[in-house]
């Protein structure tokens, strides 16, 4: 999988994921050399409003202009986003009538359902391979349990058998590789758990509860962001390169990692650091911490966007 480029800035955003898409435009004067002219880029967010029935609204933003997704009669929360030239996919949920969520992904504001509502289940994450649409998420089976699953195209994989709950918080693609990461529950907690083409590899022992939030693949590395408790019993946030924890913080302060990006070689994570009893969005770059807030007042950063 080709890197990004080294970035020059990064973009901060919330819950959800932002995607900016644009071209270069050239113009040019006779026999003068082609000059790039940088094109407006378009700006898209994804999440919910909530609407004067206090039901929340599946919605996209594109340059701040708000789309709902659902009409509002219904819960429903978008998580996701994914673009690909003209077309916008959004990946959440949306309660039915009989208020069971059903895993929603959407093309254009176009839903397609995932799952036939009668067992709880959510979209969590969506990624494009030329045609083909992957989403990560879960779904409840007969018993109850939460199943982590992949949706390709609208049909599903599990990738946990169901005895035990679990969940799949995000997707990548390398490739002919589709990797998820989230958590798998076993009888001491919540395993932080990736699984490529299927096959899972349990990132933490299971003495202490942790998941994986974010996975990213750079040629044969991969990287998974999540958070672990410790010995105290305090959340710490992590990445692991191939399988290999670093945590991001000295484990005194409870710390989450969110998101995470590749640039190069240096690796950006999201996330927060409680100062005190608040929590102070972060930002870790190469695992130095840049506080984005004061602390006044709480505040986490869920995902990142490096800018070329």
């Amino acid at each position: 999988m080709k890197q990004p480029t080294t970035p020059s800035a990064v973009r901060v955003v919330a819950w959800g994921c932002l995607l900016a898409a644009g071209a270069l435009l050239g113009s040019c004067k006779k026999e003068q050399p082609e000059t790039p002219v940088p094109a407006s880029r378009a700006v898209y967010a994804v999440g919910y409003e909530t609407n004067a029935a206090g039901r929340r609204v599946a919605t996209v933003w594109k340059n701040g202009v708000a789309t709902p997704l659902t009409d509002g009669t219904r819960i429903a929360q978008a998580f996701a986003l994914a673009v690909a030239g003209a077309d916008v996919y959004a990946a959440g949920y949306e309660t039915n009538a009989a208020f069971g969520s059903v895993a929603t992904v959407w093309k254009n504001g176009t839903a397609a359902a995932l799952t036939d509502g009668t067992r709880g289940a959510c979209a969590n994450a969506v990624a494009l391979a030329g045609a083909d649409v992957y989403v990560a998420g879960y779904e409840a089976n007969a018993t109850y349990q939460l199943v982590a699953k992949i949706w390709k195209n609208g049909t599903a994989t599990a990738l946990t058998d169901g005895t035990r709950e679990a969940r799949a918080n995000a997707v990548a693609l390398a490739g002919a590789d589709v990797y998820a990461a989230g958590y798998e529950n076993t009888t001491n907690g919540a395993v932080a758990t990736v699984w490529k083409n299927g096959v899972a590899t349990a990132l933490t022992d299971g003495t202490r509860p942790a998941t994986a939030v974010a996975v990213a693949v750079a040629g044969a590395d991969v990287y998974v962001a999540g958070y672990e408790a410790n010995a105290a019993g305090t959340l710490v946030a992590k990445t692991w390169k191939n399988g290999i924890a670093t945590a991001l913080s000295d484990g005194t302060r409870e710390t989450r990692a969110f998101g995470l990006a590749l640039a190069g070689a240096d690796v950006y994570v999201a996330g927060y650091e409680r100062g005190g009893n608040t929590p102070v969005a972060t930002v870790w770059k190469n695992g130095t911490a840049t506080a984005l807030t004061s602390g006044a007042t709480s505040a986490a950063v869920y995902a990142l966007v490096l800018a070329p």
